[in-house]
This record gives C-alpha cells, structure tokens and sequence, in this order.
C-alpha cells in the first residue's frame, strides 16, 4: 500500500531512530537489515539480457504494458533525459536512433546509421541506411540528421553543452553521408549518437506552438493520459519491418513495490527496478530482462549555488564524511550490502586502487565547525522520495548528519516526477538522485554533472582540476590509459565532494516469460521494434 507521511513526522521518527542508527555506524555497518534478507551480489550478473528466452516463432499482436519509472516531461528529446527512467524508451521507441550500444560485443553498433567511420577519433564520416522515412513519410536523410542535430545543439538540452563543447563542424556531401569534425579526439564518440543527440526529431515536429513527436521509429505516439498512461501504435512502413505488437502502454505507478505487485497481478508486462532489495526480490524467481550496472546510482546532488551550504567544500566535505553508506544500505534495502562511498565499485573496469572517503564523523565535524565559524548555520534541507527505502534513507541522513552538527530537515517528494522537478529548478540543498555513470560510456554523464561546461542542470560543484581530467579521459584511446585517469578523477572527487555516493545500482529491467525479442542499449533503455508475446 503506497503511503504518504508528512516531512514533520518523519522528523520524528528520525530522532527515535538516531540512537539506533548511530550505534549500528559503530559497528562498520554489519548490522543486520530490517528484513535479514541475503545481500544482493552485483558481480553476480552479468550486463545486458538476462534469462533465457523460449524462443519460438513471433506472433503478432498483442499488447505490453510497462509499468516505467517516471512520467516523461516530454516527448521532446531536448527537453527529457534519454533514459529509462526518464521517458528514454518512449521517445527511443518513437525516433529510433543513429547509433545502440551492443552489451554483449561492449561496442556501438549502427541502427538508423548505415556505417560510421574514422581514422583518427576526431573526423567521424556517418552514412545513413537508404530506406528510413520518417512517420508521416518524409525521408530521414542528411538534411534531416542536420537539422535536428542543430535543433538539439541549440537547445537547453540535455547533452546540448557536451555536443557544442567537442563538435566544431556538422556537414553533409550527400543526401545519405553526414561528417563530424571535433574539436578534439574522441574515441567514444560513437555513444552520444545512442541517446538524445542520435534521436531524429523530423522538422514538422516543431512546426506550431505545440511540439509533435514525429520520429523515425517503429512507433508513434496515440495517446497520452497524463499521470495515467501513454499508448504508441506500431507503424507498418518502419524501415526494419512492420512491429509484431498491435500497441506499446506506459503506465505511471507511484513506486517500484507498486510496479513489483502490478507483475506479480498480471497487470503489467514489465517493470524497472533499481534497488538492491528490488533487484533481489525479481532476481528470486525465474526471471527475464535487461541489467545496465550504474555507478553510483545510489547517490545524491548538492546545490552547490551561492547561498547554498554546499557552496563550501568544507559543508560538502563533511556531509560525506558524516555518512557510512552501509547504514543506507542496510537500513533502506532490508540488508542488501554493498554501500561504499567509492565511484566505481569493484564489479566495474573503472575501477581503481583509491577509494572514496571513509566514513569519519570526528573530521566532518571539525570541518563543519570551521564553516560555522565563518557563519554557516549549519541548516540544512534533504529532500527524498515517499517510497520506504527512501524514507529509511532520509532517516538515516538525518541522524548521522546532526550527529556531527547539522540542522536537518527533510523533504519527502510526492512524486518522482516532484523530485525531477525540484532538480531542474535547483530548488533543493541535497536531494537523492542517482548519477548513474554507465559502464558502456561514462563520459557524457560526467561532463553532465562534473565538468564546468556541462549542462550544470542541479547546480553542482566543479573545478578546473575536474575539468582537465575529463577532458583527458575523453581523448585517450586506450583502456589502460582510461583507468589511470579515473583513479585520479576518484582522487578529485575526495577532494571536491561535488556529489555524495553511497553505491551502485543495477538497473534491471524485468518482464514476464511471455515477452520475447526486447533489445537493450544504452542507460537501460530498450527497443521494441522485433518484439512479440505470446
């Protein structure tokens, strides 16, 4: 039963729970969850389709329904994120894409793209697939790629600053060839046409006062109940052949537990967990889906704009150290280990010999009593969902914060939807979030939230030193290069505290037996176009 509880009584409960909290911190986080349920191991799994499918010959129609994470605030890839849990896979299913991460192979493959070439990472030449229109009819070709990639550059989009920071140049000889032409190399290039930057939006989609998804996709858009539903209709002229499903639904549940029971009823087709405990909890039955392990999905955004306590690195710092990230595990995930402060956990190829910083709550509070000598008041607001892993989590904050000195008061979202919202507008201190910084490609999503010429969507903390180090990343064309950097951008991270990391996610996205043929990409994002059920 989905419950909402008012920010004071949570407060409340905070503080009945704080002796306990606070003695589990003196025990390394070994304690035992509320459930004793057996911890979730992620380097159990492995990343892309999981469960074997029973095959069999495709049938056609039906309906699948998708219980998804969030409601999108648009159609509009310039405006929503090209994620799962952000309305990537409506809009995916609707505009296809240039460009899909194969998880099984670790590489880029092309979709809406015929080939894409380079010789030295920094001029790419893209020849497009002859046979792509558009729904209502026109040709997708270099023109159109042009244009809409202009559109989104111009944009507040997204990856609009990642795309104007690094392309000098987009032209096109000929109708199927488009030319890339950086500013510097960019060996991973290649990802930023799988998500927002390689969804083709068709011209007429601007035309008007209202946008219009029209896309190149096996789908288009029939209807749009909001806080209920979406519906897309299969289109019979999609360049890789008719979908065998007569509709795609998208529903809006309030949580995951919502979604998990929606399954297990029969309602739903699909559902998106997240949550170690989530994931655990799928994982015990036979189940049929798609993993994307996320880095530092478990985490939280600081408001490090002026006026802000987290425009002091000594507020930030502290804010960290006063955190042991088993607590939020073990408290919010019935149990579930794996807590860690640390960017890129072990299952990970970025990951290093350096870890993120030690839970120490002696030196997060002599740096908060610094910052209060300089006039910080030590008030502080965290806002959080109204799920109860969630609430368990701004529980634990809460103790461990004011522990150290803090003043603390929590925020509890009505929505996911609320929580985006706050986010877009900075209208926030520290919010839960989840950085997911993806094993496929963690740059994009970096330069998002840790360089300065990023979107600085949440008004975070950054600092030349970061900004070298990414760029460094970004141009280096071997792993072993790559993995060196990332341990220095760990170091950085100890140093900056532009975030706070508490561990991993991995994302899955989980159906039911009779659902066959779902092909996965980047940020969990999944195609329908050869999908069938039966």
């Amino acid at each position: 039963m989905f419950r909402r509880t008012s920010t004071s009584a949570g407060v409340a409960l905070a503080l009945l729970l704080a002796a306990g909290l606070l003695a589990g911190c003196s025990d390394g986080g070994q304690s035992s969850g509320a459930q004793g349920s057996e911890a979730v191991d992620l380097t159990s799994l492995q990343e892309g389709i999981l469960g074997e499918d029973t095959g069999g010959e495709p049938v056609e129609g039906g309906q699948v329904t998708m219980a998804v994470f969030a409601e999108p605030r648009s159609l509009d890839p310039t405006v929503s994120i090209a994620a799962l849990s952000t309305g990537g896979v409506e809009m995916l299913n609707i505009y296809d894409s240039l460009m899909r991460y194969d998880a099984e192979a670790q590489e880029f493959e092309p979709r809406l793209a015929k080939t894409l070439e380079t010789e030295d990472n920094r001029t790419w030449t893209m020849t497009l697939r002859d046979d792509v229109t558009f729904s209502n009819g026109k040709p997708l070709d270099a023109a159109a790629v042009q244009a809409s990639q202009t559109r989104y550059a111009t944009a507040s989009a997204p990856e609009a600053a990642l795309w104007n920071d690094n392309v000098a140049n987009v032209s096109t000889p000929d109708d199927r060839t488009v030319v890339y032409e950086l500013k510097r190399p960019w060996a991973q290039f290649p990802g930023i046409l799988s998500t927002g930057p390689g969804m083709v939006v068709a011209k007429e989609s601007t035309r008007g006062e209202d946008f219009t998804p029209i896309g190149a996709g096996p789908f288009t858009l029939e209807s749009w109940d909001p806080q209920e539903a979406m519906v897309l209709q299969p289109r019979e002229d999609y360049w890789g052949g008719a979908p065998n499903l007569d509709s795609l639904r998208f529903v809006y549940l309030p949580n995951a537990t919502a979604a998990i029971e929606s399954m297990d009823g029969g309602q739903v087709d699909m559902i998106y967990v997240r949550e170690p405990d989530q994931v655990e909890e799928v994982l015990s039955g036979d189940a049929h889906g798609y993993v994307n392990f996320v880095a530092s999905g478990n985490s939280a955004i600081i408001n490090a704009g002026k006026g802000r306590p987290g425009s002091d690195p000594r507020v930030r710092q502290a804010m960290q150290l006063a955190i042991n990230p088993e607590i939020i595990t073990t408290r919010a995930f019935r149990g579930a280990e794996g807590g860690t402060s640390t960017v890129f956990p072990d299952y990970s190829r970025w990951h290093s010999d350096v870890d993120g910083l030690d839970y120490d709550p002696d030196r997060a509070k002599e740096l908060l009593k610094e910052a209060k000598a300089d006039g910080y008041d030590g008030a502080v607001e965290w806002t959080d969902g109204s799920d109860p892993a969630s609430r368990e989590t701004a529980l634990a904050i809460k103790a461990m914060w004011e522990a150290v000195g803090f003043d603390v008061d929590v925020h509890i979202a009505r929505t996911t939807s609320d929580q985006i919202t706050k986010a877009t507008e900075q209208d926030f201190d520290v919010m839960a979030w989840g950085f997911s910084f993806r094993e496929a490609d963690p740059f994009p999503k970096m330069f998002a939230t840790l360089h300065s010429d990023g979107t600085q969507t949440y008004g975070g903390a950054t600092s030349p030193e970061m900004d070298s180090l990414l760029e460094e990343f970004q141009v280096a064309d071997s792993l072993a290069d790559q993995q060196s950097i990332m341990e220095q951008v760990q170091e950085q991270v100890n140093d900056d505290v532009p975030f706070l990391s508490f561990g991993a996610y991995a994302e899955m996205l989980s159906w039911t037996e009779d659902v066959h043929d779902v092909v996965g990409t980047v940020n969990s994002m999944v195609m329908f176009d050869r999908a069938w059920k039966g």
